[in-house]
């Protein structure tokens, strides 16, 4: 499927995150230790804040491996707050309106996993996106559709409860179509500010997610290292699999859960989906 990351904290250079860790995202997407495929070669984007309200992204078709447009970008551009993604595609075109994360106003989302029977139910979830939002989306991904419901549920508002929301429209919507597990996913999502993460599906047998550890400790654990020592306390990371193999750097997130990172403060929720207001037709 996909593999993806979310940082926050001090500002570090893009490269930091995405070539010079052992098991970087650029390595994830030849050799994936825990992802469905171990190749992820079909795209790739990344989104960060800088000086404007709206966060920058940059989308290319190519492998990430072997784009020489990014590793330019990644030694140059730097930023508190970044999401980057590689995409494996579950049969959607190879095209940039469909490689994450994708943007609305200030805030950017991204997914790994899929929506069970997306082309049987397609229709259902169009028709339940707000009329002022549909004009936006660009591709032809379940991830997408599934970034429009979210925002048509409250998003902006309240990002857990229209999560939730969300979910629960399109587990009502695949059911009533004969999907039996019609959600898998990690979602991450942020407004520049806040990260949510979420980690759920269906079958309750979710793609791999996990958090950073407090890196106050880990800057004592492992004095030496370069990318640490240029961190600040409250920086963190959420990532499909771990970016390299320091003991005790991460912590896997548990099955349905939604994880906040606000600042140096990070919690953990139970998440559920909630039932539709109105049911999919």
């Amino acid at each position: 499927m996909c593999r993806w990351l979310a940082y926050s904290g001090s500002p570090v250079r893009l490269d930091d995150l995405l070539y010079k860790p052992a098991n970087s995202l650029v390595m994830q997407s030849k050799h994936s230790r825990l992802g469905v495929e171990t190749t992820n070669g079909d795209g790739f984007g990344v989104g960060w804040y800088g000086t404007e309200p709206t966060p920058g992204v940059f989308h290319s078709t190519e492998p990430a491996w072997h784009d020489r447009n990014l590793r330019e970008l990644a030694a140059q551009a730097s930023s508190r707050r970044v999401f980057a993604h590689i995409r494996a595609t579950t049969g959607t075109a190879i095209q940039q309106t469909n490689c994450h994360p994708f943007r609305h106003g200030k805030w950017l989302w991204m997914h790994n996993g899929v929506l069970g029977g997306f082309p049987q139910v397609k229709r259902d979830l169009a028709m339940a996106v707000d009329p002022g939002l549909y004009p936006e989306i660009e591709g032809s991904t379940d991830s997408e559709m599934f970034f429009y419901l979210a925002l048509t549920f409250g998003l902006e508002q309240d990002p857990r409860a229209a999560v939730a929301e969300a979910v629960g429209f399109i587990e009502d919507a695949g059911q009533r179509r004969g999907v039996e597990h019609p959600v898998q996913m990690t979602v991450a999502a942020t407004d520049g500010e806040t990260t949510w993460a979420f980690r759920y599906s269906s079958e309750r047998n979710s793609r791999s997610l996990f958090v950073s550890s407090d890196v106050a400790a880990l800057q004592a654990q492992y004095p030496e290292h370069e990318l640490l020592g240029k961190l600040s306390d409250d920086s963190r990371l959420v990532v499909s699999e771990p970016l390299g193999d320091l003991y005790g750097a991460w912590q896997e997130v548990p099955e349905a859960t939604c994880v906040v990172v606000r600042g140096g403060e990070q919690e953990q929720y139970p998440f559920e989906p909630a039932a539709p207001a109105v049911a999919a037709v």
